[in-house]
């Protein structure tokens, strides 16, 4: 009776045994296939990303997986070191190989409606001088803040005074496309204007850009005012930047 007991433990802890040599020989013949592949180390998608999404959105969204050598596209990357100002030019989807071709610069990606317009909103665009548009590093997924001035007529009890405001807030650009050679976009009607970039300075950026954004329709009413009857300044505003509320800028508060 003992001897039939002990031999059955036996075959049991042997089954046991037999099963645990089995799976680790599958796993390290796993492993040595993918060795005998040359594996190859890419940044694979992890989460979905949106078109016209910032590199630094992207990093959060990739992961580097090693990956058959003959499985690896020519042009995948392994690190986003020099993408630095470039943007998404397609929606990414988890799974897939980051490709070169994947990362263009913003003037590159000028295909409007780019960026996913979030329900209720309203594209606009307008067309704005370099230096009102962040030195044109701005590219679509950025949100701005839309400043605009007023020659006079900003404040009913000062009806002859210039005012500005930061009027709309942590707007999503959708696309930013730059103007034809030769487009001049409409000038401020400001005091003074400022002197124009001298085009031999090739450190300074050229040309108009057309910017192109999603709001409501009442700030959809005050973009278009602004570009037909005052002007517009844009800053480059993250959704987590500080919102001190509602001010108007006049002469008088200039220096307080």
């Amino acid at each position: 009776m003992k001897s039939r007991l002990l031999a059955g433990v036996v075959a049991v802890l042997l089954a046991i045994v037999g099963a645990v040599i089995v799976v680790s020989y599958a796993q390290g013949a796993d492993q040595r296939a993918v060795s005998g592949l040359d594996p190859v180390g890419v940044l694979v998608v992890s989460k979905a990303v949106p078109a016209g999404s910032s590199v630094d959105t992207l990093k959060a969204a990739v992961e580097v997986h090693q990956i058959p050598g003959t499985a690896v596209a020519k042009t995948a990357l392994n690190t986003l070191d020099g993408a630095v100002g470039k943007v998404t030019a397609a929606d990414l989807v988890p799974g897939e190989q980051l490709l070169a071709e994947r990362l263009v610069s913003p003037e590159e990606l000028k295909t409007a409606g780019s960026v996913h317009v979030p329900a209720g909103l309203q594209e606009v665009s307008f067309q704005l001088e370099p230096q009102r548009v962040v030195g044109g590093r701005l590219a679509p997924g950025d949100t701005v803040g839309i400043f605009i001035s007023l020659p006079n007529g900003g404040i009913e009890a000062k009806p002859d005074k210039e005012t500005v405001q930061l009027s709309i807030h942590k707007v999503l650009v959708t696309a930013i496309q730059r103007a034809p050679e030769g487009a001049v976009a409409k000038p401020a009607p400001t005091a003074t204007d400022a002197p124009a970039p001298d085009p031999r300075d090739v450190n300074l950026p050229t040309g108009s850009l057309m910017v192109t954004v999603a709001v409501n329709d009442i700030n959809a009413d005050k973009i278009v005012f602004a570009s037909e009857f005052a002007s517009v300044w844009l800053s480059k505003e993250p959704l987590d930047a500080t919102d001190s509320g509602p001010r108007v800028m006049t002469r008088q508060d200039l220096y307080k």
